[in-house]
């Protein structure tokens, strides 16, 4: 069959379908089972015979939006939240996994540049970071202690002002994304630029590694988590730039709903984040290298899993069992 004639066979169908997502029509569960099992039917269709068609992009955006429907409309004895972080996020983050693969090409790529200006203009990090915290994290590398600045304060108040920091930063990272991904872009941009130069500086003085088992014991969440948000905020401006079907009002809906819902799985990444700085971050170089290779490696593989292995299980199994 003609992809043509595919299309013309099925648009009531799919239509109706965007009308139960957005909620101008109203159907029983027994109805959305039905229709997400159609609608699985004609994504493999999609999948087999116009595998690079933005006719099977389109139905796999509606399977995923409609499953999400009848998620919401069942009745469950599970713990919401459980179901949140178990079933929910993970479908959106598979949905939307280009979104994430862009936001970690944009951090890279920006990364690099603050690495490569701080190596041919000595004064760069300077303009990012600021004189005066330069000039103490030279002081603390004379010291022997490139890492001295987190040692500082109570554990509870540097635990608790690192985690409304790092909140604060998120929140711009996903709502400046309401200007079509601009502002979004922007915050990254100087974020990441300020992660390459910091770390390079520490290069430079030949104390990269050491400086490493301490940053990144809460670096892995805290930094791996700001790209998650910067994807939620470029979900949320190609909602606005790009509605496809829906009307730009419908699209924005469905995009704010599934990039916050992005955005509110990371806080508890945040607020690890902001534990594990205050509470060991400060203890980095008297714990065994081990101890440090562990916590890095444990968070960074976690992460990671959650939101770029787990998701494709998850849709691979709700696949599975929609065939059945």
């Amino acid at each position: 069959m003609r992809e043509v004639a595919f299309i013309k066979q099925n648009k009531e169908k799919w239509l109706e379908i965007e009308e139960v997502i957005t909620g101008k029509t109203k159907k029983d569960p027994d109805e959305l089972s039905s229709l997400y099992i159609n609608l699985i039917n004609d994504l493999s269709f999609a999948q087999t015979y116009y595998p690079k068609s933005k006719t099977k992009i389109y139905l796999n955006h509606l399977a995923t939006s409609i499953y999400q429907k009848i998620y919401k409309t069942k009745r469950t004895e599970s713990n919401r939240i459980v179901e949140f972080f178990k079933t929910e996020v993970p479908l959106i983050a598979y949905e939307y996994r280009k979104f994430l693969w862009f936001a970690f090409a944009v951090f890279a790529f920006f990364i690099g540049i603050g690495v490569v200006s701080t190596h041919y203009d000595e004064d760069f990090v300077r303009l990012i970071l600021g004189d005066d915290y330069v000039f103490m994290t030279e002081q603390n590398i004379e010291d022997g202690n490139p890492i001295a600045v987190y040692e500082g304060g109570s554990t509870w108040g540097s635990a608790i002002g690192i985690i409304k920091n790092n909140v604060m930063v998120g929140a711009k990272l996903y709502l400046y994304g309401i200007f079509g991904g601009i502002g979004t872009l922007l915050v990254l941009m100087y974020n990441s630029i300020m992660l390459g130069s910091f770390q390079y500086m520490f290069q430079q003085q030949e104390v990269l590694g050491t400086s490493m088992r301490g940053i990144w014991i809460h670096g892995a969440f805290e930094i791996f988590g700001m790209v998650i948000e910067a994807m939620a905020g470029f979900i949320l401006g190609a909602s606005i730039l790009f509605p496809k079907t829906y009307s730009r009002y419908n699209s924005f809906k469905i995009g704010f709903k599934k990039s916050f819902k992005i955005f509110l799985s990371v806080l508890p990444f945040t607020v690890i984040a902001g534990i594990l700085e205050g509470f060991v971050t400060r203890h980095a170089l008297s714990m065994p290298l081990i101890l440090n290779l562990i916590i890095i490696f444990g968070t960074l593989g976690f992460i990671f899993y959650y939101y770029v292995i787990y998701p494709v299980r998850v849709h691979k199994k709700l696949k599975a069992h929609a065939v059945l």
